[in-house]
C-alpha cells in the first residue's frame, strides 16, 4: 500500500540561514533555562535542515555524495551547533550559549543559491526523537575522537553530528542511500571512497540514523558499502532510534548482520521520563509552566487515551458498530499505536491539561500559533504554551460525538464552520501530494486491495480530471475528520481534538485543497448530497468556495488514502487489534468498490 511519503517545501537557504539566525539570536538573548536551551534545538534542527537540502541538490547535480566545500561548511555548522546543545543540557540549562566564532562565515558559506528542496526531520517533528538521546548514546558507546562518522540523510545529517560532539570527533559526513525501499545502495565519489581503507583496520566508524524501519535498508546500505571498502564489520557500529529490530521486509540475513553489529541506543524514557536530573524530566518541563502537578504525568500514548473514555464508534447513518473479532475493549476506537505521537495529562488544582509532542524548533511554534488560532474560533482546546516540543493545551471534559444525540443539521453546520475556517486561517506549510500523485497512489492501494481490474476502471475514471490540478489550492488542511476526533460542548458546539498533526504526518498527502476535508468529511460522517450541498452552502456563506469538481475527484483518493492507512496500520498491531483495524481498512474498500460500481 503506498501510505508514506516525505513532504518537501522549496525555500532560499538564504531564507533559512536567516531563521536559523534568529534562532540562535533568540537563544543568546535568553536567560539560562529550558526557553534558551529551546532555542538552540529550533536553531540546531533547522540547520540540519538546510545541510539536508544543500547535500541533496549537489547529489542530484554530481549523482553522487562526496566531500564539498558547502557540505564541509555544513558538517562543521552541525558540530558546532551540537556541541553548545550539549553544553546546554549537561549543565541543566545553566550554561552559558558559548557559539562558535566561526559560525557566522559558515552560515554566510550557506546562504547563497537557488531554493532547495527541504525536508521537515520527522524524528524531531513527528516521533518525539529528542537529540540528547543520541548525545546520551554516544556517550554510553565506548567509542573516542577516532571514530568517523557518517549520517544517513535527511535527519542523519543532524544525528551525525550530535555523535560527534558527544565523542570529541570529527565533523561527521552524510550519505543518501537511493534504490528501491527495501534494497538501497550508495553512490559515494571515488575519491572519498578512496579515503576510507587509511586505517580502517584501527578505525571504528558510527553509522547514524532514525529508523530502522520496513527494512532497514538504508543501515545495510552503508554497512556493506563499508565492508566493500575493507572496513571490518565489528569496527562498524550503528546509532538507530529504536531498541528494536528491522520490520517484515528485511530478510534472515540481514537480521542476523543487525543483531550481530554493536548498536548504541537511549530512550526517550531514559533521557527525557526517568533521567537522573530534574531540569531534564517531562514532568518538571510542565510544572514549570503550570506549577505544581497534583500528580505523576499519565501517559496516555499508543491508544491508551482510550482507557479514559470508552469511545463507541458509530457507523454510517448513526447506527452503533460492533467491531468484528475478539477485543479486549468492544468499543474501542481505533489506534495506530505506534505512530502515535507521544502524550500526557498532567493535572493541576483540579484542572486537567494534555502534554502532546507537537515538535522540535519551528515545527512545534507552527502549531501553537495555528491552535491559537483554531481555539480563538471556539473549535479546538485552548493552548496554555510550548515546551521543548511539547504543547500544552486544557483537556476538554466533553462527551465524543458518538455519545450524543446531536442531530444532522447541526453536525453538517459544525463540519461547515470548521472546515471554513481551516481554509481562511491556516495556509499551506508543506508541498503535499500533487492530484496526478494521489490518482497514482489510488491506483495502486485499489489495485492492490481490489484487483488489477478495478485499478484498470478506476484509472480510466480518474483519467479525465487530472485538469484539474490547476484549480488546487492548498492550505492546511486537517485530513481525518473520523468520527471520534470530535467532542460536543454543552452549548451543541462541536470541538475537534487532534487538530494540527496530520497534515504534517509522515505520509504522503500533506496540505491539500480544501476539497481533501470536504470529501473526508463525506466519507466519515457519511453525509448524503443533500447534506454536502448544505455543508458547501456553508462553506460558501462563510467565504469558502469549493469546487465540486475537486471533491468529487478526491473522494476516492480519500477513500483509498484510508484503505491503505489501515491496512499498514493493521500489520503492525497486535491481535486483536490487527483484526478491528483490518475490518476498517475493509470498510474503506467496500466504499471503493461502491464508488467504482456507481
Amino acid at each position: 500500500m503506498l501510505v508514506f511519503g516525505d513532504a518537501e517545501r522549496l525555500e532560499a537557504p538564504g531564507e533559512m540561514v536567516r531563521s536559523i539566525r534568529e534562532a540562535l539570536a533568540s537563544a543568546e538573548a535568553l536567560p539560562p533555562g529550558l526557553s534558551r536551551h529551546a532555542a538552540l534545538a529550533a536553531a540546531f534542527v533547522q540547520a540540519g535542515e538546510l545541510v539536508q537540502a544543500l547535500a541533496d541538490r549537489e547529489f542530484e547535480l554530481f549523482g553522487f555524495d562526496a566531500l564539498s566545500p558547502a557540505q564541509s561548511a555544513g558538517a562543521r555548522l552541525l558540530l558546532a551547533l551540537a556541541q553548545a546543545l550539549d553544553r546546554s543540557w549537561t549543565s541543566g540549562f545553566s550554561a552559558g550559549v558559548p557559539l562558535a566564532s566561526e559560525l557566522p562565515s559558515l552560515l554566510d558559506t550557506l546562504s547563497g543559491g537557488e531554493p532547495v528542496r527541504a525536508k521537515h526531520a520527522e524524528g524531531f517533528s513527528i516521533y518525539a526523537l529528542y537529540p540528547e538521546t543520541y548525545l546520551a548514546a554516544a556517550r554510553a558507546s565506548g567509542l573516542g575522537p577516532g571514530t568517523t562518522v557518517i549520517g544517513i540523510r535527511s535527519i542523519g545529517s543532524a544525528l551525525g553530528a550530535l555523535v560527534a560532539a558527544a565523542l570529541g570527533a570529527k565533523p561527521a559526513w552524510s550519505v543518501r542511500p537511493v534504490g528501491h525501499p527495501f534494497a538501497r545502495e550508495l553512490r559515494v565519489a571515488p575519491k572519498l571512497a578512496a579515503s576510507i581503507p587509511e586505517g580502517s583496520e584501527n578505525k571504528p566508524f558510527a553509522v547514524v540514523d532514525e529508523g530502522p524501519g520496513l527494512s532497514g535498508s538504508s543501515f545495510a546500505a552503508v554497512d556493506a558499502w563499508l565492508q566493500a571498502q575493507g572496513v571490518a564489520p565489528e569496527r562498524i557500529h550503528f546509532f538507530p532510534s529504536h531498541a528494536g529490530e528491522p520490520g517484515p521486509q528485511a530478510g534472515p540475513e540481514r537480521r542476523e548482520r543487525w543483531r550481530a553489529a554493536p548498536r548504541h541506543h537511549t530512550s526517550f524514557e531514559q533521557v527525557i521520563l526517568e533521567a537522573e536530573t530534574p531540569a531534564h524530566r517531562l514532568e518538571t518541563w510542565a510544572t514549570g509552566l503550570l506549577g505544581d502537578l497534583d500528580a505523576p504525568l499519565q501517559d496516555i500514548s499508543g491508544g491508551a487515551w482510550r482507557e479514559l473514555d470508552p469511545l463507541p464508534f458509530m457507523e454510517e447513518g448513526g447506527r452503533r458498530r460492533r467491531w468484528r473479532g475478539p477485543a479486549p475493549n468492544y468499543d474501542a476506537p481505533p489506534a495506530d499505536a505506534p505512530m502515535e505521537r507521544r502524550k500526557f495529562l498532567a493535572r493541576r488544582s483540579g484542572e486537567t491539561f494534555l502534554l502532546k509532542f507537537a515538535g522540535l524548533g519551528a515545527e512545534g511554534f507552527r502549531k501553537l500559533h495555528h491552535a491559537r488560532l483554531l481555539a480563538a474560533a471556539k473549535l479546538a482546546p485552548e493552548p496554555v504554551g510550548l515546551v521543548n516540543g511539547f504543547l500544552v493545551e486544557r483537556w476538554i471534559e466533553a462527551p465524543a460525538l458518538a455519545q450524543t444525540q446531536l442531530g444532522r443539521k447541526d453536525l453538517v453546520a459544525g463540519l461547515a464552520r470548521y472546515i471554513a475556517v481551516r481554509a481562511r486561517l491556516l495556509p499551506a506549510f508543506n508541498r503535499g501530494a500533487s492530484l496526478p500523485d494521489l490518482f497514482a497512489m489510488t491506483r495502486h492501494n485499489v489495485a492492490q486491495a481490489l484487483g488489477e481490474e478495478a485499478a484498470a476502471a478506476l484509472e480510466a475514471r480518474l483519467a479525465p480530471l487530472a485538469a484539474l490540478e490547476e484549480h488546487v489550492r492548498p492550505v492546511g488542511t486537517d485530513n481525518r475528520l473520523h468520527g471520534w476526533e470530535w467532542r460536543v460542548l454543552p452549548d451543541g458546539r462541536l470541538l475537534k481534538h487532534d487538530a494540527l498533526d496530520h497534515a504534517a504526518a509522515h505520509d504522503l498527502v500533506g496540505c491539500q485543497d480544501i476539497s481533501w476535508d470536504v470529501a473526508g468529511a463525506i466519507v466519515e460522517h457519511a453525509l448524503s448530497p443533500d447534506e454536502t450541498e448544505v455543508l458547501r452552502g456553508g462553506m460558501t456563506a462563510a467565504g469558502v468556495a469549493v469546487r465540486q469538481e475537486l471533491v468529487e475527484a478526491l473522494f476516492p483518493c480519500y477513500l483509498a488514502f484510508q484503505l491503505g492507512l489501515w491496512t499498514m496500520a493493521a500489520g503492525r498491531a497486535a491481535p486483536g487489534e490487527s483484526e478491528r483495524l483490518q475490518s476498517l481498512a475493509n470498510d474503506y474498500g467496500e466504499r471503493l468498490s461502491l464508488w467504482l460500481q456507481s
